[in-house]
């Protein structure tokens, strides 16, 4: 998306630097609020280590709830490189522990000791990106919270003025975005994360509510938290640049490529088989397969019905050896029912597939089984973010979808035969 003249500040978290226009405000406080266990602190910390790793702005993390101990624990990971960054001294953490029973109000307080410490972490690895988790646990500590407001507000605007791109995050009110109204102080820009639970599949969503001086997305964007940090499912696939190869991939079937100009399907376009059962769709997917193999190049299979094994074995029925393939590296299988995980895990789980094997050719078989997992409009949606990403990428898709017998095709097409290229449908006819 276009960015207007404000300066941004790259996140490097995959997906949300698109949505946002290049970012969070340069220089300036992000509120991120949410419930717990919705991917605040893992957003917050990806943020710092992206910026001390790949954008050469060092941070600082202030945590009032995990001690650094637990932190080190949590973001071990490769992805994180946490211990490495603060050896480096590319990365400060501090936690600020608040015990209300340790504290004694006596006349007014203000917050000038944590001042002190933020500004001698920050000097300490000259920070550029300062993260402040959760601000909530200040709250804890004090009954006048008129005055703690009043430090906060105060604390926000030193934060401007210190020229850091501050990030903090809070916990979620009943009717608020905070529990003690925080955005009125950190209104620049808000971000909403939000973890939801829908027939035992859970969701994780983001939403920018507000980003003053700034065109954003305002949708809600499925995201997903892996052992490399959070990634929001892709958005940038969806600007329709993809290139039109005018190259041809055979079939696999001669009579097929015939009726197709006599050169078969072009390279880099979507295929939809649909039939009912035991019309051969599968069948004729196994045979794109092994003519996309027999020419050197590698083909994934994604089955969400049938085991690798039952679809070598059943394809040797009709002299299809697909186990010869598997041998030589050229064709890679993933299996899995659809209830295993969500509509977006499923999603991300093919994006990790297709960056490791570079395939030429991939097979869905049969998308019409994600109906189990989402209704209608959320695994059209979840296809066209496939199908999008594949094609961007110039890799053939061939998807099968199980049509019901009795109905017409339009009521139990998944929905994508408008952004499919080619529509074959499979019938069978009975003798009269």
């Amino acid at each position: 998306m276009p960015s207007l003249t404000l300066p941004k500040c790259s996140t490097g978290i995959k997906g949300f630097d698109e949505i946002t226009g290049g970012g969070l405000p340069k220089g300036r406080p992000t509120l991120i609020c949410g419930g717990a266990g919705c991917g605040k602190t893992v957003f917050s910390m990806e943020y710092l280590v992206r910026g001390a790793s790949e954008y050469g702005e060092p941070g600082v993390f202030m945590s009032f709830e995990e001690s650094e101990k637990d932190l080190l624990e949590n973001f071990s990971t490769d992805g994180f490189r946490l211990k490495e960054l603060i050896a480096e001294n590319k990365i400060a953490i501090d936690h600020v522990f608040v015990d209300r029973k340790e504290i004694e109000e006596t006349g007014e307080y203000d917050l000038e000791g944590l001042f002190i410490r933020l500004n001698m972490a920050i000097d300490q690895v000259k920070a550029k990106r300062v993260v402040l988790d959760t601000i909530e646990s200040l709250f804890s500590g004090f009954s006048n919270e008129g005055i703690l407001r009043a430090e906060l507000r105060r604390l926000f605007r030193w934060l401007k003025d210190k020229g850091v791109t501050a990030v903090i995050t809070a916990e979620r009110g009943k009717d608020t975005f905070t529990r003690h109204g925080l955005e009125e102080y950190v209104a620049d820009c808000v971000i909403l994360l939000d973890h939801r639970v829908q027939g035992q599949l859970s969701t994780r969503r983001l939403r920018i509510v507000k980003y003053r001086g700034s065109v954003h997305g305002s949708d809600e964007y499925p995201f997903l938290i892996h052992s490399d940090g959070l990634s929001l499912v892709p958005i940038s696939t969806l600007s329709l640049n993809q290139a039109a190869p005018s190259e041809r991939a055979s079939t696999g079937v001669d009579r097929l490529d015939t009726m197709l100009d006599g050169k078969g399907y072009y390279r880099g376009s979507t295929i939809l088989v649909s039939g009912t059962a035991g019309t051969g769709k599968t069948s004729l997917a196994a045979q794109f397969v092994d003519s996309t193999c027999s020419r050197g190049e590698r083909a994934v299979y994604l089955s969400f019905e049938e085991s690798p094994a039952q679809i070598v074995r059943n394809m040797k029925s009709i002299g299809i050896d697909l186990e010869g393939w598997v041998k030589k590296g050229l064709i890679q299988f993933h299996a899995v029912r659809p209830t295993l995980y969500g509509l977006e895990s499923h999603l991300r789980e093919i994006h990790e597939i297709i960056e490791t094997f570079q395939p030429d050719a991939v097979v869905i078989d049969p998308i019409s089984n994600l109906g189990s997992i989402g209704n209608l409009t959320e695994v059209k949606s979840m296809m066209v973010r496939v199908l999008d990403y594949l094609k961007s990428r110039g890799i053939t898709t061939l998807c099968t979808d199980l049509t019901s017998g009795g109905t017409s095709v339009q009521e139990t097409e998944i929905g994508i035969s408008s952004l499919s290229d080619t529509w074959i449908l499979l019938r069978i006819h009975e003798n009269l």
